[in-house]
C-alpha cells in the first residue's frame, strides 16, 4: 500500500502534471496569464509529430504482426461500445435529454490524445517500453464512438444520421492527418528517420509537453468556471466515474489481445480518456441542438484534470508498470 501511495504520488509531482495544475489555479484565480493562440497551436503539432514518427518507427522495428491487427480492432470495438456505457450511467446518474446524454457518451468513446501523449511521456519517465502500434489504435477510436452517439440519438431523432459529409469532417480532422501522417513517415523512414531530427523530437518532448499541458490547463479551468452552473453533482461524478470504468475496460480488452505492461497502460489511457477535439467538431454538425457548454465541460474541465492528476497513476499501478 505504500508502494502504491509512493508511485501516486511521484507522478502527481511530475513537473507535467504540476504545470497543468499551474494552469487550473490561474484560470481559478482569473489571472490574465496565457498561451497565444499560435504557439499552442505549434506545440500541439509538435507533440503529434513526435508521438506519431517515434511510434511508426517502433512498428518498422517490429513488423506487421498479428498483434497490430488484433489491438486495432480490440480498439474499434471499445469505442464503439464506451458510448453505451456512458448512455447508461448517464441515465442514472442525471438528468439529461436524449440528445445530450448521446452527445457526451459520444465523447467517452472517443479518445483524448493530449491524455495519450502525457501517458506516453509518464512510460517513458518509468523506462518501460510499450507497443509502438499502440499510436495507430488512437487514430482508428474516433469514428466507432460519433457512430454510436449518432445511434444513440437516432432512437428519438429521426434527422441524427452519419453521412458522407460527417464522415469526411471527421477524417480531415488536423489532428487524425497529423498523427496517421507522422506515424506512416516514421514507420517508412524507420531509425534512419529517426536519427536525423532525433535533436527535435526527442530531447525537447518533455519541455515542450510542460508548456502545452499549462495552456490545457488554463482552457480546463476556463471551461469549469464559465459553465459551473451547467455541472450537476451528478454529471461531475459521472466525469470521475467513467474514466475509471474505460480504464477498466481498456484494462480487460488489453490483456485479452495479450499487450505488454506499457502496453496495457497505454490502452487503459486511451478507454478512459474523452475526446475533446473530433468529436465536439462532430457534434456541431450532427447534432447541433446539443449543449457544448456540457460535453465541452465533462471531456476538457472535468475528465481531462480528473485522469491527469488521478487516472494516470490509477492506470499504471494496474497495468503492472
Amino acid at each position: 500500500m505504500d508502494l502504491a501511495l509512493a508511485v501516486v504520488a511521484g507522478n502527481l509531482l511530475a513537473p507535467t502534471i504540476l504545470f497543468f495544475v499551474l494552469g487550473l489555479f490561474a484560470a481559478f484565480v482569473k489571472s490574465d496569464l496565457s498561451i497565444p493562440e499560435g504557439a499552442a497551436k505549434f506545440l500541439s503539432i509538435y507533440l503529434l509529430l513526435a508521438i506519431g514518427f517515434k511510434g511508426g518507427v517502433s512498428v518498422a522495428d517490429n513488423g506487421l504482426t498479428t498483434a497490430l491487427f488484433t489491438t486495432l480492432l480490440a480498439g474499434a470495438v471499445l469505442s464503439f461500445m464506451l458510448p453505451f456505457i456512458a448512455w447508461f450511467l448517464l441515465k442514472i446518474m442525471t438528468k439529461l435529454d436524449t440528445v445530450n446524454a448521446a452527445a457526451v457518451a459520444g465523447h467517452y468513446g472517443s479518445i483524448s490524445i493530449v491524455t495519450f501523449v502525457a501517458a506516453a511521456s509518464l512510460l517513458e519517465t518509468t523506462g518501460v517500453k510499450a507497443e509502438g502500434f499502440i499510436v495507430a489504435v488512437a487514430a482508428v477510436m474516433e469514428i466507432p464512438a460519433i457512430v454510436s452517439a449518432l445511434w444513440l440519438a437516432a432512437r428519438n431523432k429521426s434527422d441524427a444520421k452519419l453521412d458522407i459529409k460527417l464522415v469526411l469532417h471527421i477524417l480531415k480532422n488536423g489532428s487524425i492527418v497529423l498523427l496517421t501522417g507522422a506515424f506512416l513517415i516514421g514507420f517508412s523512414t524507420g531509425k534512419d528517420g529517426l536519427n536525423d531530427i532525433e535533436y527535435f523530437i526527442v530531447a525537447p518532448f518533455t519541455g515542450v509537453l510542460c508548456i502545452f499541458l499549462l495552456d490545457m490547463g488554463l482552457s480546463a479551468g476556463r471551461s469549469i468556471v464559465e459553465n459551473r452552473k451547467a455541472i450537476t453533482i451528478g454529471l461531475f461524478a459521472f466525469g470521475c466515474l467513467m474514466p475509471l470504468i474505460g480504464g477498466l475496460t481498456g484494462l480487460f480488452a488489453a490483456t485479452i489481445v495479450g499487450l505488454s505492461a506499457g502496453g496495457t497502460f497505454l490502452m487503459m489511457t486511451l478507454a478512459a480518456s474523452a475526446s475533446y477535439i473530433a468529436v465536439p467538431a462532430a457534434m456541431r454538425i450532427a447534432l447541433p441542438e446539443a449543449k457544448p457548454g456540457i460535453y465541452l465541460s465533462l471531456s476538457l474541465g472535468i475528465t481531462f484534470p480528473f485522469n491527469l492528476t488521478i487516472g494516470l497513476p490509477v492506470y499504471l499501478k494496474l497495468a503492472g508498470v
